[in-house]
């Protein structure tokens, strides 16, 4: 079975093979790197701004375009996203310290807060 590009619009329930080649980038949000591509949509920790607004990831690490690959500070992109919803909590998170004989119990809990962005393009 041929595999290429035109075979594959008549096939559309075959999945995309792995060697096809698209464009992502690594951006670096909030301290933690994320791997994005265009569409995608993905929860960060949380960021100032309000649902539709565009907001602007300038800190790109590295940036593949189809094969051309660029790191560092040759990747001059920057990657444009939609907030979809400004704040989603986490699951539960406890911290529960006990020392045992010792009548010491501490309970701690917090809910993480995160931000749902859709990458509208990597620019």
């Amino acid at each position: 079975m041929d595999f290429s590009k035109a075979n594959y619009l008549k096939f559309p329930y075959i999945c995309t093979p792995k060697n096809w080649k698209s464009m992502f980038a690594i951006v670096k949000i909030a301290g933690q790197q994320f791997k994005v591509t265009p569409g995608q949509s993905l929860y960060v920790p949380h960021l100032a701004g309000k649902q539709g607004d565009e907001v602007e990831f300038s800190e790109v690490l590295l940036h593949d375009d189809n094969g051309k690959v660029s790191v560092g500070s040759d990747a001059n992109v920057k990657v444009k996203a939609e907030i979809l919803n400004e704040l989603v909590k986490g699951e539960k998170v406890i911290a529960f310290k006990m020392k045992r004989r010792k009548g010491f119990r501490k309970k701690h809990g917090h809910r993480t807060q995160y931000t749902h962005i859709k990458v509208t393009g990597i620019a």
